[in-house]
């Protein structure tokens, strides 16, 4: 972050010094975990279910914390009194990025592989000039202000992946971050439960779009309606990446490897490149694509793009992690959250690395959340996708993935091929007795079902 005085805070956060002197300066970071506070450091306050951030502000301030965002003075400790802690640290990204005039802003949104997207971006784009990018998926309210304080005057890029659970809040995040690029990557189900129709999704992932630049490049996947329509969301120069011959960014000749890693020919402005990409699956591809026409417009030639996203590789944790025991089962880890497009993309490519292999493929999956009425019928339909994508094994762990289970048994009338776990350890008994060396084991849910306990079980086991 660019030191910043207490005065200067105040200010921008519209709040009032309480024992803190106003020419102390901020020049160690922003943080809401106490233990990671520095000398010269910003400590914010937050107040959560189980922890209030406003005990913790004396020892901040003991361990040489400059100042703490508080919505209460405390005693002997140098503070800004704001109202809403969060809507401060959002004031407070915004001003920093305000005075960074050089600094390019790249948002990106999406019902899937917003962090795989945003994790290539970033990899393109560090060897052109110092790049921020979120950790893992921090793309909501805190994470991304949070995001964007980690810049200062030596950023060129901020790769700000945005989160949304309601119409509005993209324009929020974009408000702290005007992007000069905005891409949207797809309007899947993801959250449908909380928008209610996959067209509200859509008014909402436009935001971003709606919010570019003057000047700027709106990055759209013509491979999906709802994404193509927001060419009408603005006047700014329109990219598109797809399947097709008439977009401007796109891939041929896509094949995979043993490990389902696709390899592809890209054609970028009139190039052809060859691509092996490092990543699992072949909707890595769209990802991929997407990430290109993003860097492109950021300045990066075709040669440059190939050359990265030859080398790019998984980032983000429990994202595809394809791990072979000792034994030869090889674990897939894709347990950080899941909705249905992304179990269909996963399942695709389980299928595709077990037939590279001529191995016996396991999909076992836990609860979709957020799906709101249409939950058993999107759980119904992926057990049915499990049975016609010819997956050799179904376990479905946990009462709500329950019609995962139900879904596939009567659509291939199966017997032991698909079997219903109350829990992972249910699921660790029966995989212990009927794993094989060469099998493959998909492990899949959203992140709230604790699935990769499960997946770090079972490579656990096979090192002991």
């Amino acid at each position: 972050m660019i030191p910043v005085s207490c005065a200067q805070l105040a200010e921008a956060v519209g709040g009032e010094l309480a024992g803190a002197d106003p020419a102390a300066l901020v020049e160690a970071g922003v943080e809401i975990d106490s233990r990671k506070v520095a000398a010269g450091g910003l400590f914010v306050a937050f107040a959560g279910e189980n922890v209030d951030g406003h005990e913790y502000v004396p020892a901040v301030t003991a361990a040489g914390a400059t100042v703490s965002i508080t919505t209460r003075p405390i005693d002997g400790c140098p503070c800004i009194v704001v109202p809403d802690v969060q809507v401060a640290i959002g004031e407070l990204a915004r001003y920093v990025v305000s005075r960074l005039p050089d600094l390019t802003v790249i948002g990106l949104t999406g019902s899937q592989g917003k962090t795989s997207t945003k994790d290539l971006i970033a990899q393109l784009l560090a060897p052109y000039g110092p790049t921020v990018a979120p950790v893992g998926s921090f793309n909501n309210e805190i994470g991304h202000p949070l995001t964007a304080l980690k810049a200062d005057l030596t950023t060129r890029f901020l790769v700000a992946e945005m989160g949304a659970r309601h119409v509005g809040d993209i324009t929020y995040l974009c408000r702290i971050t005007p992007p000069k690029i905005g891409l949207v990557l797809n309007v899947g189900h993801s959250h449908i439960g909380e928008f209610g129709s996959q067209d509200a999704i859509a008014v909402a992932k436009g935001e971003l779009i709606e919010a570019v630049l003057p000047g700027g490049t709106a990055v759209l996947n013509a491979g999906d309606q709802r994404v193509a329509a927001m060419a009408s969301r603005t006047e700014q120069t329109v990219v598109t990446w797809g399947e097709t011959s008439d977009v401007d960014v796109r891939a041929t000749g896509v094949e995979l490897d043993s490990l389902g890693r696709p390899g592809f020919t890209l054609h970028l402005d009139g190039e052809e490149h060859v691509v092996q990409l490092q990543l699992v699956g072949e909707h890595q591809v769209s990802n991929a694509l997407a990430a290109a026409a993003a860097v492109q417009a950021a300045g990066l030639t075709p040669a440059q793009i190939a050359d990265g996203l030859n080398t790019a590789t998984a980032v983000s944790k429990w994202r595809m992690e394809v791990t072979e025991r000792a034994d030869g089962v090889t674990v897939i880890n894709d347990a950080y959250n899941a909705n249905p497009d992304s179990v269909r993309a996963a399942l695709k490519a389980l299928v595709a690395i077990g037939r590279t292999r001529g191995a016996r493929t396991w999909a076992v999956l836990g609860e979709m959340r957020e799906l709101g009425d249409t939950s058993t019928e999107e759980h119904d339909g992926v057990g049915r996708l499990v049975v016609r994508l010819d997956v050799h094994r179904l376990i479905a762990v946990g009462e709500p993935a329950r019609p995962i289970h139900l879904g596939a048994s009567l659509e291939g009338s199966w017997g032991n091929e698909s079997a219903y776990v109350d829990d992972i350890d249910g699921a660790l008994e029966l995989l212990r007795k009927e794993l094989r060396p060469g099998d493959v084991v998909l492990v899949k849910a959203s992140r709230a079902a604790g699935l990769e306990r499960l997946a770090a079980a079972l490579l656990e086991e096979a090192s002991q």
